[in-house]
């Protein structure tokens, strides 16, 4: 098997309504990626998600930088080939964001041509033995929603099967912040999981402050409350409140993800596949996270397609972001049954796009 053509695409999938977290206010998810196609008729499709600012950026590295190093290879010298593209002509220019972003991209893309000319799944070729999953929701916590929708939303969801929901914070006051939490918590009931998620927008002085009201209402964890790069902060505030951080959405190597470990200040890692260098780097970080007794949750910016082979096969990965955003993009969409996502039997890594969804968004 060789790789014949490298060819780079974005599509912008529109949301069912325009979200808001602390940071950013949007109302499509991008897929900005590749297909890569074999002297043997397949064809491997990987891609990054973001809001849509810097499509271009990443279709230019896979089209100039990484598509001449790859056509000619065989795709199961992958790992290879991650070594050559991490240390090649853009690791002068930058080692994360969008060259990472645009390595992921292909990597998923060489892992979906592996398992495809196997005949296999992408989790069973990686060695998965779960063939259903625990999920928690995302969708239903958005800070732009009112404190009616916001009750509503998560209630329902828990009321459709999700084990766990997930809430934004960034309102301008802590208190109005606290107030949306324990109303949440006070209509799902002290069963459920209950997530917290800040989007960096806090110091650690703001985090410390919202310590009592994360802990009577009983928050799983709070997720990404500082700066993504200051390790001795998330040290810091880990040593200081009881509530376990998790983070790893703009955290883009395992030697980053090492530091936070290494430091203690880290209760989940959230690698996302789709911005840390794709599958190859993903199995790193998760292996990492084992041998620290860490579980592993990550971040769907690929909203679970590729996600859901690599916690199958994953023994410290226990549950799955759930996000719906593009579930009308791809010919083997992920299937839920009362809050649990169930692994798919047919080969590759479920990234192959809907002929239609391709057509409707593809951007010029």
């Amino acid at each position: 098997m060789k790789i014949t053509n490298v060819e780079p695409f974005v599509l912008r999938v529109p949301i069912r309504r325009p979200i808001g977290d602390a940071t950013h206010n949007f109302d499509f998810w991008s897929i900005s990626g590749c297909w890569i196609r074999a002297d043997n008729g397949l064809t491997g499709t990987g891609y990054t998600g973001l809001e849509g600012h810097g499509e271009s950026l990443i279709t230019d590295v896979i089209k100039d930088a990484y598509a001449p190093v790859v056509v000619g290879r065989d795709p199961n010298d992958v790992h290879a080939i991650w070594e050559e593209l991490q240390w090649g002509k853009m690791h002068w220019v930058g080692r994360s964001g969008v060259t990472q972003m645009a390595l992921s991209a292909v990597d998923i893309a060489l892992w979906d041509l592996r398992s495809q000319a196997v005949e296999l799944p992408l989790w069973k070729l990686i060695g998965g033995h779960k063939a259903r999953i625990p999920s928690y929701n995302t969708d239903g916590g958005w800070l732009n929603w009112s404190l009616e929708e916001l009750v509503d939303d998560t209630e329902r969801l828990i009321d459709d099967g999700w084990q766990g929901v997930k809430i934004k914070f960034g309102k301008p006051t802590l208190q109005e912040d606290l107030q949306r939490l324990a109303a949440v918590r006070e209509r799902i009931g002290s069963g459920p999981m209950l997530m917290v998620d800040v989007n960096m927008a806090w110091t650690v002085p703001q985090a410390r402050a919202a310590a009592r009201g994360l802990a009577d209402s009983d928050v799983y964890w709070l997720e990404e409350p500082l700066y993504p790069d200051d390790v001795s902060g998330h040290a810091e505030l880990a040593r200081s409140i009881n509530t376990p951080i998790a983070l790893g959405e703009s955290i883009y190597h395992r030697f980053q993800f090492r530091d936070f470990l290494v430091a203690r200040a880290v209760g989940f890692l959230q690698p996302d596949v789709t911005r840390v260098g794709g599958v190859t780097e993903w199995l790193r970080i998760a292996a990492l996270g084992s041998s620290f007794n860490i579980p592993v949750v990550p971040h769907a910016g690929d909203m679970m397609q590729v996600h859901q082979h690599l916690v199958g096969a994953s023994a410290n990965a226990p549950m799955i972001e759930y996000i719906p955003w593009l579930l009308d993009a791809f010919e083997s969409p992920v299937r839920v049954d009362r809050g649990a996502v169930e692994l798919p039997e047919c080969s590759g890594a479920t990234t192959t796009l809907r002929a239609d969804a391709i057509e409707r968004w593809r951007v010029a």
